[in-house]
């Protein structure tokens, strides 16, 4: 075998370069990186689909960050935020199970083999065998307008989509996965099957793109991805939508299993990815993994918690307090106080508050100014500051 050391080629003429000739294979060694200055075409590699250093569309996907910490007894009308960010237990009916949702660490298995170090856990404590006909829970992530705008959605040059991740549950057979358009309340659902149990499986699912119903520009709510793991007949009784159509409930879990159904029964997920364009196992682009700081910042854009402020105490019972967050947050945040009997301090003594409460004025989404009721002791005129971290902080909440 010849080498050859050059440092570019041309064309002898013209502006084609050709490499070998019809049924030649051109062997790219391990290791090489082809590099895409943002214009190369025509060889699989374009501006939308190579983005070997862009930020991920899908948020935590290596559920590496959990700033609330584990949950447990998740049960009816609990819908909200537990374990990893920016994983939203989404629940409509009557849910019969209770379950503890938590970040889990991996210490073998395929997707820790990938390099995925935390995955996002449901473990079911109190089963749900036959479930009710309107109970439907999932995972859900949700997207602003603006994090999707690669997809051209509702346009006549709209992208596919393609959703990988890795995936071990007890339960085998078919499971849904449901991407669900918020502005134009449309949606598309893509099934895959689970195996083999308890053991870690990687799926990639493909989603057409959707010509209709533009999503729009801004922060707010756009579309969701929903990991379906339970549903009764209500969500069950139609014919799967695996084109885009207006949403029809009947049609979003048909074939899905019951996840539920046994106490010891778990649910894990990581390693998620979003891509623009249609892809299989074999030419995935490589999970994007970013720095703990990095994927810490864009979850705090959601939610972030803020404590060790000075502040002043204006009377004996009212403290005040202006600061900015951390990062900017999505919209002006909800605000909600760690416990009702918060701890400051004026310098010389901890003062416990008793049923405090709290005040939002002039806030926006870079900082806020509050006010804090319920203090007997502080005195006027006087500085103070949060007892943080000793668990009396600001919750600060912009999630869609």
């Amino acid at each position: 075998m010849s080498t050859l050391n050059v440092d570019k080629v041309d064309p002898s003429t013209g502006t084609a370069l050709e490499l070998g000739t019809s049924g030649d294979t051109i062997n790219i060694p391990s290791g090489v990186t082809i590099a895409n200055a943002g214009t190369a075409t025509g060889f699989g590699i374009t501006q939308t689909s190579f983005l070997p250093s862009a930020q991920p569309i899908f948020y935590n996907g290596d559920a590496n960050v959990s700033q609330r910490g584990d949950s447990t007894g998740i049960t009816n009308a609990n819908s909200g935020y537990y374990g990893p960010d920016r994983y939203k237990f989404n629940e409509d009916g009557t849910m019969a199970a209770v379950l503890s949702i938590s970040q889990e660490t991996l210490t073998s298995g395929n997707a820790w083999d990938d390099g995925f170090e935390k995955a996002l856990k449901y473990d079911v404590t109190t089963a749900d065998a036959s479930p009710n006909a309107d109970s439907y829970a999932r995972i859900t992530q949700r997207f602003e307008k603006g994090d999707l705008a690669l997809f051209k959605k509702g346009t006549s040059n709209a992208e596919t989509y393609t959703l990988a991740f890795w995936v071990k549950a007890t339960k085998t057979g078919t499971q849904i996965v449901e991407l669900m358009d918020q502005v134009n309340t449309r949606h598309c659902c893509a099934s895959y099957t689970i195996s083999v149990t308890n053991t870690w499986e990687h799926k990639v699912l493909n989603f057409a793109a959707d010509t209709s119903g533009a999503l729009g520009a801004g922060t707010g709510l756009g579309m969701e991805v929903n990991f379906v793991l339970e549903a009764g007949t209500n969500y069950t009784s139609g014919t799967l939508a695996t084109a885009w159509a207006s949403q029809t409930a009947a049609n979003i879990a048909v074939g899905q299993v019951n996840n539920f159904d046994s106490t010891s029964n778990n649910f894990h997920i990581t390693g998620i990815q979003l891509e623009v364009g249609t892809y299989t196992s074999s030419d995935l682009p490589p999970f994007r993994h970013e720095s703990y700081g990095e994927n810490l910042r864009r979850c705090q854009r959601y939610y972030q918690t803020v404590g060790g402020v000075a502040g002043t105490a204006n009377s004996s019972t009212t403290g005040y307090w202006a600061g900015n967050y951390i990062v900017n947050m999505r919209a002006t945040p909800t605000g909600t106080l760690s416990n009702t009997s918060m701890m400051i301090n004026n310098g010389t003594n901890n003062i416990t508050g008793s049923g405090c409460t709290l005040n939002f004025y002039n806030s926006d989404e870079a900082g806020f100014f509050i006010g804090i009721d319920g203090f007997n002791t502080m005195g006027g005129n006087q500085a103070i500051v949060f007892r943080y971290p000793d668990a009396h902080y600001l919750e600060l909440t912009a999630e869609l």
